[in-house]
């Protein structure tokens, strides 16, 4: 019955979404040993960065949902991170290839030591597409705020340049993964990475585009 609503919450779109009163964000907990839980205050603080700017009503807390569960349609937004081993099972890439196909959207953040075992397990969702560099002239680098030279370097890592990635199924965006950026660390409390402030907005900024390019508002 989740499954069923949430297809259909889709299928007219936006606008749906735009009728409740507020929408959840989703951590995925995924298996393989990587660091799942990475960046505890990322979430919560690009939440709070999009209801204060763009006026939106999501609640302050994310919540956390496995690969395999049926709970994932219930969010049409989640979030990936960590640093080491990304493992699906078949039953799991299949639920995540479902969720994708009707309407879910995955945000990947590399959060360094990822990108080898991401490409694999994304490879099992859809082993018919092929992850591509999103074009800088793409509608999720122009929301609320522009960036011209596609998504932002907010850290260092191997010095290499920053790359959005994404999947498209049927011309549409489903995937996105951020590589050598590590938006989720932009994310965290200031304290954490102690990154320059005008990093750290230019983190929230694409942030808040991707949810606004998902979302519509």
């Amino acid at each position: 019955m989740v499954k069923t609503i949430f297809i259909f919450l889709l299928s007219i779109g936006t606008i749906a979404l735009q009728a409740q009163d507020s929408f959840q964000l989703a951590l995925l907990k995924y298996n393989g040993g990587g660091d799942w839980y990475a960046n505890p205050t990322a979430l919560p603080n690009l939440i709070a960065f999009t209801n204060k700017n763009l006026n939106t009503n999501i609640e302050a807390e994310p919540v956390t949902v496995e690969v395999g569960s049926q709970e994932l349609f219930n969010y049409p937004w989640i979030h990936l991170t960590g640093h080491g081993n990304v493992v699906f099972s078949s039953q799991e890439a299949e639920n995540l290839r479902n969720y994708l196909m009707a309407g879910g959207f995955l945000h990947v953040s590399d959060n360094y030591g990822m990108d080898p075992y991401i490409r694999i397990a994304l490879k099992q969702i859809f082993p018919e597409e092929e992850l591509e560099e999103i074009p800088f002239s793409h509608p999720i680098y122009h929301q609320q705020y522009n960036f011209n030279n596609g998504v932002p370097k907010i850290h260092k890592h191997n010095d290499k340049p920053s790359k959005g990635y994404g999947i498209l199924h049927k011309g549409r965006l489903v995937v996105f993964y951020d590589y050598e950026s590590d938006l989720g660390d932009g994310w965290e409390d200031a304290s954490v990475h102690n990154d320059p402030e005008e990093k750290r907005q230019q983190a929230f900024q694409m942030g808040a585009n991707m949810l606004q390019y998902v979302f519509g508002f």
